[in-house]
């Protein structure tokens, strides 16, 4: 097993060429961080129990990092159980002006950087951590408002919509700036899904009115303390990768869909101005044969040898309906050359 050298990312983020290939995933799933630490967590459900689950297993996979939460900070709303498919409306719980004041928000200081503190008795030597946060702007607006709503009262009542816009980032800049400068963190991801297979989520135009502002601030705040800043967002960027770039000032960019535009074609597209990372599709990940998999993944490391900027891993991270016969076909490129 490799030792973790999380200066081999920071190069990647830095758009260099690392000492060796590296890998980079958002996040694994449970049964797979229960082969990849051997079994040695299974059947324990205390907090620390499962982190030391996700470092260890992080460590043993041959990742120089970990992903986590600072701590449970989050924007509480009606959420239903989660189901194999449900409507981005489910969990409305901010209607109108009346609900918005009725609406209790939460303080991320109130909850410190708890995992953080248990977190960094844990880690490898060689090993820090990439803090992310409870959903981004985006993400939590729709989850408080509902999408349908929220698209409608851009149009009716647009001082409401900003209000909301401007509490939810402000919270997410504090509870970024409460751990960003902490040593055992190398970088952040800010995780905000921002489109559908074909298009931005709100228009160009709103996502820099009510979203955008926010996410630069974020990433001010992570290079004001010397730190790397990821934006982790699903969807079709296209219309929207030059605010990414140059005006949000993004240092890498996660989360690829054969669909929407395979890894290889924006890697040349945007390489040598933003780092990118992943982008093996998880479609791909999950039908192909491991011999295409480890091919793929091979002609990708090698595409980017010499010009640097990317780390391996999936398009978006890796659930656990992924075989892991496909996983290891790919982390295994690196692992074992």
């Amino acid at each position: 097993m490799r030792k973790p050298d999380y200066t081999q990312l920071l190069k990647v983020l830095n758009k260099q060429v690392p000492d060796r290939p590296t890998l980079f995933e958002f996040f694994l799933n449970d049964p797979l961080y229960d082969v990849l630490t051997n079994h040695q967590f299974a059947g324990q459900d205390d907090e620390m129990a499962f982190l030391r689950k996700r470092i260890h297993g992080y460590n043993n996979a041959g990742y120089d990092y970990v992903t986590m939460h600072g701590s449970a900070f989050r924007f509480p709303a009606n959420q239903k159980d989660h189901k194999s498919t449900m409507s981005l409306n489910d969990s409305s719980t901010i209607y109108d002006r009346e609900t918005y004041e009725k609406y209790n928000w939460p303080n991320p200081e109130d909850f410190g950087t708890t995992n953080l503190d248990k977190a960094e008795k844990e880690l490898p030597d060689g090993m820090k951590i990439i803090y992310y946060g409870p959903g981004g702007v985006l993400e939590n607006a729709i989850s408080l408002v509902g999408y349908d709503n929220l698209c409608v009262m851009l149009y009716d009542d647009p001082e409401l919509a900003q209000k909301i816009f401007d509490d939810v980032g402000s919270r997410l800049l504090r509870y970024y700036q409460l751990g960003v400068n902490r040593n055992s963190v190398c970088a952040i991801i800010s995780n905000d899904d921002w489109g559908f297979k074909t298009q931005p989520m709100l228009s160009p135009a709103d996502m820099r009115k009510y979203v955008f502002p926010w996410h630069k601030k974020i990433v001010a705040a992570a290079h004001a303390a010397g730190k790397p800043a990821i934006l982790h967002s699903c969807g079709n960027a296209d219309e929207i990768m030059e605010d990414i770039i140059e005006d949000m000032h993004f240092d890498a960019k996660h989360s690829f869909e054969d669909t929407i535009e395979p890894i290889e074609e924006a890697y040349e597209k945007y390489k040598g101005r933003i780092a990118l990372l992943g982008g093996i599709d998880v479609g791909f990940v999950c039908t192909a044969s491991p011999a295409e998999i480890s091919a793929r993944s091979r002609a990708m490391l090698e595409r980017a040898a010499k010009t640097g900027g990317y780390a391996l891993g999936t398009g978006n991270s890796v659930p656990a309906y992924v075989p892991h016969e496909g996983y290891f076909a790919m982390i295994d490129v690196v692992r074992k050359g």
